[in-house]
């Protein structure tokens, strides 16, 4: 029998062993100690347990920064020497990385890294890991927050039996360890990410792998054609089940549709594998002029994505099921339209994009 309890470091919820009186975090490698193990009362699945506050000179708390505090998660996996190696995810990972502390101002501290490159066993991207850093980046957030978390890799579908979804599928991630361990299907990623958000809190997912239109299970998708006309198209569950968030906000850029495959492909920096969807991202907002909006990021990663693909050959894709049918590369060149969802419906050339 297995017991949650919150870690006395960083709050995420840890998995107590019956009998155990402690228990190190993954993450922050603090020890909570259990005078009781039986008394411990399970913690609501519903509620964010705030984080400590911190203290400035003299023990005194420090004035709230201005515009929030920032935190990321960015995943990279290469699933190296195995058949579904990919070349791009870690470079990924690190182009990412560069981006939110350069462009963004995001803390290295508030930065966790998964990636088999990681020494530390914990920040190696397996099922747990990755389900602890998700974790780990909602709680404790308060209004003003911006979250980030961005996922390279494998991405696969698999069937839905409860009629949530509109095409009978559930998209999932699949970490380090997915052979054995299983992958991570949209209803945990929802449950994990965006249903905890409170108000004031602003998630961003930037999500580079097949399968995975809307992996977050966010209510509302943002069906552009090439001409940049768009409308949103309601993904809420026929049956009622609440996939939005606690008066926060969440917002999905992904790498492909959900019967899409994504490439990992060295045709868009001509110097090194990478993402095609990560890549299109990064140089769409390093090429920006003026106010960045959220049309003007789709439609920018969307025409990169088109020009590459109308003049190359193929690449790998980050689609396991692709993957194991071609033995790693499919032909046709970058067939893949990223897509952008969202827990509510907006003008996406008027609202400016920020992390």
């Amino acid at each position: 029998m297995l017991m949650l309890i919150n870690c006395s470091g960083c709050r995420t919820p840890l998995q107590l062993p019956h009998g155990a009186s402690s228990i190190r975090c993954a993450l922050c490698q603090a020890v909570t100690h259990v005078s009781d193990p039986r008394s411990v009362p399970p913690p609501s699945l519903n509620a964010v347990a705030p984080s400590p506050p911190p203290t400035g000179p003299w023990g005194q708390p420090p004035p709230p920064p201005a515009h929030g505090n920032k935190r990321a998660v960015i995943c990279g996996i290469s699933y190296r020497y195995s058949r579904h190696e990919l070349k791009g995810c870690i470079n990924d990972a690190k182009c990412m990385k560069y981006m939110l502390m350069n462009r963004f101002q995001f803390p290295e501290s508030s930065i966790i890294m998964l990636t088999e490159e990681e020494r530390d066993p914990f920040k190696i991207p397996t099922k747990h890991n990755i389900r602890m850093a998700m974790y780990w980046l909602v709680q404790g957030c308060q209004p003003g927050d911006s979250l980030v978390f961005h996922y390279s890799g494998h991405g696969s579908q698999q069937r839905n039996y409860s009629g949530d979804e509109a095409d009978g599928y559930d998209e999932t991630l699949c970490p380090l360890d997915f052979e054995t361990q299983g992958m991570i299907v949209d209803d945990e990623i929802n449950t994990a990410l965006v249903r905890p958000l409170p108000h004031g809190v602003r998630l961003h997912a930037i999500i580079d792998a097949c399968h995975s239109g809307t992996v977050l299970d966010l209510p509302f998708l943002c069906r552009m054609n090439r001409s940049g006309q768009y409308i949103w198209e309601d993904h809420r569950p026929r049956s009622g089940v609440w996939k939005g968030t606690s008066g926060g906000e969440a917002i999905s850029f992904s790498g492909c549709d959900d019967d899409q495959t994504s490439a990992d492909t060295a045709a868009l920096s001509k110097i090194t594998s990478t993402g095609a969807m990560t890549f299109c991202f990064i140089q769409a907002i390093e090429r920006s002029q003026g106010m960045m909006t959220y049309g003007s990021i789709l439609n920018s990663m969307r025409a990169a994505i088109r020009s590459t693909g109308d003049s190359m050959g193929g690449g790998a894709v980050t689609s396991l099921i692709t993957m194991l049918l071609t033995g790693g590369s499919a032909g046709g060149g970058l067939r893949q339209e990223p897509q952008l969802t969202s827990n509510e419906m907006f003008d996406v050339y008027a609202k400016p994009f920020s992390l």
